[in-house]
């Protein structure tokens, strides 16, 4: 008798579907966690957080001490804008969340319901604190690949969930210039978790982006990290200037 194979699963079952750049955030505590971050050594330095969105990351680190700013192009809008986009994004992705479990990892959270109960917590706190952005202006908008700061403006940068979760509605030009631009604005490191798709596999022209990021003199490395939950958002990918890849490209 034939075999018969069982039928594969429609792609949408495969991965989550992104038709848009969801307004989705973390709190700090996670931050900490998929960026291997020290927040007593990130006191009195200075923090970019880009697409950022509804984050609590920067409302957070300034309580913990840090010169900490986040940038979105939604921060154009006003609180009760932001609010309503919240309660949209949430309820699909959550939705997406619960209908393909299979996609995610229980190791950072105990259940599901925990792990929106922190999202939603994170929102919570973004939303109290850019309540008061004309007075402190923690929140700017700005989108990449170009950003409204100086050279070297800050100590760290971190952009998570953007640039490879989004493979697919970004062309590799634009992900080559904003790792570039990220770097630009950066006196020490870049940090972009995940380094996977949202199919939850690793970037498909990583390396091709890695060498021209180094013919510009930009050293990358995959580091991991103690924290899954997305499967297959287990590293990072860590940017630095390096002067002698520029001069080795060159020669």
């Amino acid at each position: 008798m034939p075999t018969l194979l069982a039928p594969l699963p429609p792609p949408s079952a495969t991965r989550m579907e992104l038709p848009t750049v969801s307004f989705f955030g973390r709190t700090f505590e996670e931050y900490t966690r998929f960026f291997a971050l020290d927040p007593a050594a990130l006191r009195r330095l200075s923090v970019l957080d880009v697409a950022a969105g509804p984050s609590s990351f920067t409302a957070e680190a300034v309580r913990h001490g840090i010169d900490a700013v986040a940038v979105d192009p939604l921060y154009g809008h006003g609180p009760a804008q932001l609010a309503a986009r919240v309660r949209e994004d949430y309820r699909r992705m959550f939705a997406q969340m619960r209908a393909k479990r299979h996609l995610f990892r229980l190791k950072s959270f105990k259940t599901f319901a925990a792990a929106e109960a922190d999202r939603r917590l994170a929102a919570a706190r973004f939303l109290a604190d850019f309540d008061g952005n004309e007075r402190h202006g923690r929140y700017v908008r700005a989108s990449l690949p170009a950003l409204p700061f100086l050279d070297q403006s800050f100590s760290l940068v971190l952009c998570a969930h953007l640039l490879f979760i989004y493979a697919d509605r970004f062309d590799y030009a634009w992900h080559l210039a904003a790792c570039l631009e990220l770097v630009r604005v950066s006196a020490g490191e870049v940090r972009i978790h995940p380094v996977c798709s949202a199919a939850g596999r690793t970037y498909a022209e990583l390396p091709r982006l890695r060498a021209d990021l180094a013919a510009h003199g930009v050293r990358s490395d995959i580091m991991p990290v103690a924290y899954e939950f997305f499967a297959g958002a287990d590293s990072m990918l860590v940017l630095r200037r390096d002067r002698a890849l520029r001069r080795a490209a060159a020669a």
